[in-house]
């Protein structure tokens, strides 16, 4: 059975595609058009270097539209921070009011595209200095779309190589050999990213930290000083921090009687002289025997295979040992 489509969600899907091309995906239902999807950027021209938002568009055909408002929403932004979306969203309701009855997925393209053009900078934090984006900044925006301040990433990307380097030392020789070599990832999403660092680390710094006032340690961080350390000490008398205030032996170690008889003498052992004495400690000697007969009756039965059959149920051992017993 066939289902009729409203000519003009017919021409509007045609025309999108048409435009966008490949830059728009239609989910189809039993060829009904369901989902529309799109990924919107700010104007820039031909300069697409120089988009640093965007925002993934999605919109939900509802049954009869476009005489009733489709469901829309914003999905995976970058750049852009929540006083920015929710304006966009607000801006949004108020299309699909005025829009009713009418086809509406390119107003609504034309309406978030120009708030990202007026918003194509970055807000939020750097989350390697914490310091936001200020004009003036220069910064950097990663194939995940990600932002840093160019200094700030090069300052990790640095920091991370060296931290492999000493971490592939450490592994025998053969392991080093098959180590894979060290690739740049992205602080938020651990993407591979592609950076010049040593472009980016010419960079200067982010115009709030030189401006940023020197710190100072007021009541309120004294206070959260306090509350923090009485958090932890009650941790520690409770056992919840291991390798703080614990003066006993360090976890999963194995000690012997000798060692507790150290302990309580005031002498310490480390945890090699410990595994050490556990070692090499003779086991103590069962006391002896009052007679031979004695010692056979207090002697466990002990049941040993047949060794006519080998562990296959296979003959052949019997034959060997009366072989070598001639």
């Amino acid at each position: 059975m066939s289902i009729s489509i409203d000519e003009r969600v017919t021409d509007e899907v045609e025309a999108l595609q048409a435009i966008l091309m490949d830059d728009v995906k239609i989910k189809m239902v039993d060829g009904v058009p369901e989902i529309i999807e799109t990924i919107v950027h700010p104007s820039t021209g031909d300069n697409t270097d120089q988009q640093f938002v965007c925002v993934t568009l999605e919109v939900k055909l509802t049954p009869g539209y476009p005489e009733k408002s489709p469901e829309v929403f914003l999905r995976n932004p970058r750049g852009l921070d929540d006083d920015i979306l929710d304006e966009i969203k607000k801006q949004v309701k108020q299309k699909l009011e005025e829009c009713l009855g009418q086809p509406v997925v390119f107003e609504l393209i034309g309406l978030i595209r120009e708030n990202l053009t007026e918003s194509n900078l970055p807000s939020g934090q750097c989350v390697i200095c914490l310091y936001g984006f200020a004009e003036g900044d220069v910064f950097i925006k990663t194939q995940c779309y990600h932002y840093f301040h160019s200094r700030c990433l090069a300052s990790h990307l640095i920091a991370g190589k060296e931290n492999y380097e000493e971490e592939v030392e450490k592994l025998p020789h053969w392991q080093k050999i098959s180590a894979p070599p060290y690739q740049q990832t992205c602080p938020v999403c651990r993407s591979n990213v592609q950076c010049d660092v040593d472009a980016l680390k010419t960079a200067p710094p982010s115009v709030d930290s030189i401006s940023a006032p020197p710190f100072r340690l007021t009541a309120e961080l004294k206070a959260l000083q306090l509350k923090m350390a009485a958090l932890l000490a009650q941790q520690v008398a409770k056992g919840g921090v291991v390798g703080v205030g614990d003066t006993g032996p360090p976890p999963l170690t194995i000690t012997t009687p000798a060692d507790h008889d150290a302990a309580a003498n005031g002498s310490s052992s480390s945890a090699e002289g410990a595994k050490a004495a556990a070692i090499v400690a003779p086991r103590p000697a069962p006391p002896p025997a009052a007679s031979a007969s004695d010692a056979a009756a207090a002697e466990p039965t002990r049941r040993v295979p047949y060794r006519g059959f080998n562990r296959r149920g296979k003959p052949g051992r019997r034959g060997r040992g009366a072989g070598a017993a001639r």
